[in-house]
C-alpha cells in the first residue's frame, strides 16, 4: 500500500507575514549600510507606511530591527541631526507591535535639548512637533503659526498649475502631516483640494506614478476620492514594479515608488505589498516606458508665443494634433477625468501679463 503524502499550503495571512518579514529584512539589512542616513531615510519610510495604513506584521518580523532598537538611545545622542528619523522609526517600532518604551524616553530628551529649533523648513518643525505630541510630549513651539503659514502655502492653487515637483511634493506631505497621517480629517479648505487636483494633473500628464500616488493617499486623508484614472494608473504601475533579488540587486533603483504606490493601493482599500519577496537583498524598478504628454506640452505651448491662450477649449485641437497620439489620448483622459481641468490649463499656459485670449490660435 503506497503512502499518501499531504500537501499543505499556506494561508494567506501567512504568506503577508513572510512578505511583511521579508520586505523589512531586506530594507533593515539587506540595502544599506546600518544606520546611516540613506539607511534611516528608508527604514522610516517603511516603518511609516506600514503603520499608518494599519498592517499586522508579525512582531517576528519586527525582530530584524532589535540590534538597532538595542542601541538607539547611543545613535540619538551621537546623530542628533538626525532625531526625526530616528524617532519616527521607533515610534512606528513600538506602535506596530516591537516590545519596548523607548519612545518617550527619546522624545523628551529632544524636546529639552531643543531640536527642533535646528530646524528651517515649518514642515520639518511640523513634523518634529507631531512625533513629539504623538508620544505626549510637548514640542515647546508654536504649531498655530507652523500650520497656518503650511496652509497658505497648500490653499495657494496657482503654485500647482505648473511643474514644479518639489513643490508638489512638499504639498503632499503638508496634508500628511496636517491630517496626522490619516488619522484625523484635517479639515481643509476648497483651495486646498484645488492644490491637489492641479498638482493631480500634472502628475498623470507626466506619468509620474510616485507623486500621483502621494496625491491620491493626501485626496483620501482630506476626505476627497482621487479620479478613477488616478487610481488605476498607479495600480497598474504598482503590478509593473519588477524586482531584483540577489546578486541581481542594485542600490540605486525605485524603491520610493514601490513603497508609495504600495501605500496608495493600501487607502483605496486594496491589499498592499502583494508581490512575494524572498530575504535578502532585492531591489525595486518601476516600469518607465510610457510616455508622457507633459514635456511635449510645454514645449508646444512655449513655442507659440504671443499665439498662446490660456482658454483649453481654443488651444485643445491644436496641442492634441501636435504632440504624439499616445500623448494626446493621456490628455484627454485627464480632461475627462477631472473637473477642473480647464482652470488648470489656465494657469499651465502661463499667459497672465497678456491676457488670456490675444492672438490665440483659432479652434
Amino acid at each position: 500500500m503506497s503512502n499518501v503524502i499531504r500537501l499543505t499550503f499556506p494561508s494567506r495571512s501567512e504568506q503577508r507575514a513572510a512578505s511583511f518579514a521579508a520586505l523589512l529584512e531586506t530594507f533593515a539589512h539587506h540595502r544599506r549600510e546600518d544606520g546611516d542616513v540613506f539607511w534611516l531615510k528608508e527604514n522610516a519610510e517603511v516603518l511609516n507606511i506600514l503603520e499608518c495604513t494599519g498592517q499586522t506584521v508579525p512582531e517576528e518580523a519586527l525582530r530584524t530591527y532589535d540590534a538597532f532598537y538595542a542601541g538607539i538611545e547611543d545613535r540619538l545622542e551621537f546623530f542628533p541631526q538626525y532625531y526625526r528619523f530616528l524617532l519616527s522609526i521607533c515610534l512606528d517600532l513600538e506602535s506596530l507591535g516591537l516590545k519596548g518604551d523607548k519612545g518617550a524616553g527619546l522624545a523628551r530628551w529632544i524636546a529639552n535639548e531643543g531640536l527642533i529649533d535646528s530646524e528651517l523648513s515649518d514642515l520639518q518643525r511640523g513634523e518634529a512637533a507631531r512625533l513629539l505630541t504623538r508620544i505626549g510630549v510637548s514640542p515647546g513651539v508654536d504649531v498655530t503659526l507652523i500650520n497656518d503659514r503650511l496652509s497658505a502655502f497648500a490653499a495657494r492653487s496657482a503654485t500647482f498649475t505648473v511643474p514644479n515637483k518639489k513643490a508638489a511634493y512638499e504639498l503632499t506631505h503638508i496634508v500628511f502631516y496636517l491630517s496626522e497621517y490619516g488619522r484625523r480629517d484635517p479639515q481643509l479648505p476648497p483651495e486646498t483640494i484645488q492644490s491637489l487636483k492641479f498638482a493631480g494633473i500634472l502628475a498623470f500628464i507626466d506619468c509620474n506614478f510616485d507623486l500621483l500616488a502621494e496625491i491620491s493617499v493626501a485626496m483620501r486623508y482630506c476626505g476627497e476620492t482621487p479620479p478613477a484614472a488616478w487610481e488605476e494608473a498607479v495600480a497598474i504601475a504598482t503590478a509593473s514594479f519588477t524586482v531584483a533579488e540577489g546578486e541581481n540587486a542594485v542600490r540605486q533603483d525605485d524603491y520610493h515608488d514601490y513603497l508609495v504606490c504600495n501605500w496608495a493601493l493600501s487607502a483605496a482599500g486594496q491589499k498592499p505589498f502583494a508581490a512575494s519577496l524572498r530575504p535578502g537583498p532585492v531591489s525595486f524598478h518601476a516600469d518607465r516606458g510610457q510616455a508622457a504628454p507633459l514635456r511635449e506640452m510645454s514645449e508646444i505651448m512655449h513655442g507659440l508665443t504671443a499665439r498662446r491662450s490660456s482658454d483649453w477649449h481654443l488651444m485643445r485641437d491644436y496641442v492634441c494634433d501636435n504632440v504624439s497620439a499616445e500623448s494626446a489620448d493621456i490628455l484627454l483622459q485627464a480632461e475627462a477625468t477631472t473637473d477642473c481641468f480647464e482652470d488648470f490649463f489656465a494657469g499651465f499656459a502661463r499667459t497672465g501679463m497678456r491676457g488670456s485670449s490675444a492672438g490665440a490660435i483659432s479652434a
